[in-house]
């Protein structure tokens, strides 16, 4: 971002009523701390936030200043342009037609320049259409978090090295958010796809269809960029494309980033940014002043003293929700309403999702009553109507439901990312209401707990935010709470399956005519209401930090954390 435009967004967000730390005009006799902490309580598991792994664990809220993008999440939830990367405009077209441009300066930290390349990977990791034989018929070689919007796409016209690209999309489709296409933290470096799968670039080895080249690719974009506990990693592999990139990653040290050398954009403010995720002792961090920044659930870390700090919860893009199995003890839709019927949820939201300031209408005003829906969105009132159903403690039916589902004394088990304190009072809450349903629930949270969990049958639910993050989730249009639950999305977890709500979703991000988006989100609430793949909570609240002499923090409750402009902070002391 050049200094011009990142001016003029802070001053937006801050008119937008958006937390703003110390925004300070002139010169200053402080000395400016040259590494400033940020504390987030996402997981850091891998580089690539376009697959399965990263956007449940919350790799974009750690790696959008490494790895840009033509669009980034703005602290409102917005794509913004970013245009130190690149260009995209729309043009006309028998077909939508998205020309792209990359910065003829943009240049990895590895010397190699960025290049259209990386487009075609992402659009073929990400479009459905690369398969392999499975057990019960072809399954997608790239372990993509969802393909929505890249499904869509025809063709990508690229020739290789080149900084120009036309994406094509299908006769007969469009996709309307198209901006939330080949966005920062999703791009991945294609140069190093192709050496380490050794075929001469990624565009040709997907022109010549070769599955073994192909093979090697995806074994490449689904496990090659992986980030082990250990910290013990190939930086060839973790080339920069933005103002930062990867020094080092430590149980001990936290992952190192350092200022970008090659970045051809504004220097960054501070040299070193030193990410603390959520595996880490986050109050002994804040105890030791090893942080600057903080970024967390509401109410997830128990007795955290925050008295150095500028602070506000807010609530967030992002939807508490548990996402339930549609197999074992879930697996009929009786015994999914059984466990909504008797869930608290008003209790849950005035005990624990309400914030201190919360507004009388729109994010976290009450309980959420929408699955895919914002609660500001002017379309909210009119779709919730099947919430009713479901306000909550309704022990009486939900006893009854147990009863009709067949599977009496059912026991629940709900997972999420401990330690979390505000989830675990969540879960205990649950399991008071619903014991005298006959229902028992069991706290599976734990320090290793994956999403997957579900998929795997070792857990029942997932508690957690949209898309199962156990962080910063959560954006203005809503695209991964809307393929979270699309057949074979990545983010599917439950393995939910139902081919009008695909098509639902398909005509939401191909018509704009309000009348035709209210009818089909109308209906496709009451589907989900029905079918009970997942039970919405409230906004999840986020407390956000800033330590005092801390400039150019902008809160981002979503998930791009308030991480999403580091190369402009600035601590002073």
């Amino acid at each position: 971002m050049r200094q011009p435009r990142s001016a003029v967004r802070l001053i937006g967000a801050l008119a937008a009523g958006t937390l703003a730390a110390g925004l300070m005009v002139g010169c200053s006799s402080k000395n400016q701390v040259p590494s400033i902490g940020y504390a987030t309580d996402a997981i850091i598991a891998t580089y690539n936030g376009g697959s399965t792994l990263g956007a449940s664990s919350g790799s974009p809220a750690v790696f959008s200043r490494v790895l840009t993008g033509f669009f980034y999440t703005g602290p409102d939830g917005q794509p913004v342009a970013d245009t130190d990367f690149g260009t995209a405009k729309e043009v006309p077209g028998e077909s939508q037609t998205i020309q792209y441009r990359l910065n003829p300066d943009g240049v990895y930290s590895d010397g190699v320049p960025t290049s259209c390349d990386d487009l075609v990977l992402a659009w073929a990791a990400r479009s459905g259409r690369y398969t392999k034989p499975g057990d019960r018929g072809p399954v997608p070689l790239f372990d993509a978090a969802s393909t929505t919007g890249y499904d869509a796409i025809e063709r990508v016209d690229c020739q290789p090295g080149s900084r120009d690209a036309t994406v094509v999309f299908r006769p007969g489709r469009r996709y309307l958010p198209w901006r939330n296409l080949f966005t920062a933290g999703e791009l991945m470096p294609a140069h190093v796809a192709a050496r380490v799968a050794n075929v001469p670039n990624v565009v040709s080895a997907l022109q010549t269809g070769d599955p073994n080249a192909l093979g090697r690719i995806a074994e490449i974009w689904n496990t090659g960029w992986t980030i082990p506990a250990d910290g013990r990693l190939d930086l060839s592999r973790f080339p920069s494309s933005g103002p930062y990139r990867i020094e080092s990653f430590g149980s001990e040290d936290g992952l190192v980033l350092v200022a970008n050398e090659r970045w051809w954009g504004n220097k960054p403010a501070t040299g070193r940014i030193v990410v603390w995720p959520k595996n880490f002792d986050l109050k002994k961090k804040v105890g030791e002043n090893a942080v600057g920044v903080l970024d967390i659930g509401a109410q997830s870390v128990k007795d955290l003293n925050l008295s150095a700090f500028s602070v506000q919860t807010v609530p967030g893009r992002g939807a508490e929700q548990l996402v339930l199995a549609t197999g074992g003890v879930f697996s009929s839709v009786e015994a999914r309403r059984a466990f909504a019927l008797c869930l608290p949820r008003q209790t849950l939201f005035d005990k624990l999702g309400k914030t201190p300031d919360a507004p009388k209408t729109g994010l976290g005003s009450g309980p959420l009553n929408a699955h895919v829906v914002q609660q500001d969105s002017l379309f909210y009132p009119a779709v919730i109507g099947a919430s009713k159903n479901y306000s909550g403690g309704d022990v009486a039916n939900a006893t009854r439901a147990v009863a009709a589902s067949g599977a009496p004394n059912p026991t629940v088990r709900i997972g999420y990312a401990a330690p979390d304190d505000r989830r675990a009072q969540t879960v205990a809450l649950i399991a008071e209401a619903c014991k005298p349903a006959g229902i028992t629930v069991v706290d599976a949270g734990a320090p290793d707990f994956t999403p997957a969990r579900l998929s795997e049958g070792k857990v029942d639910a997932v508690l957690g935010s949209t898309a199962s993050a156990p962080g910063p989730a959560g954006s203005l249009g809503g695209v991964a709470a809307t393929s979270a639950l699309r057949t074979g999305s990545g983010l599917n977890f439950g393995r939910f399956g139902n081919g009008r709500y695909d098509a639902i979703t398909d005509q939401l991000g191909a018509d704009d005519n309000s009348a035709v988006q209210l009818n089909l989100l109308t209906e496709a609430e009451n589907l989900l209401w029905a079918e009970l793949p997942s039970i919405p909570l409230f906004a999840t609240p986020r407390t956000i930090a800033f330590g005092k002499g801390l400039r150019n923090g902008i809160a981002a409750p979503t998930q791009a954390g308030s991480g999403w402009n580091m190369d402009r902070w600035v601590l002073e002391r």
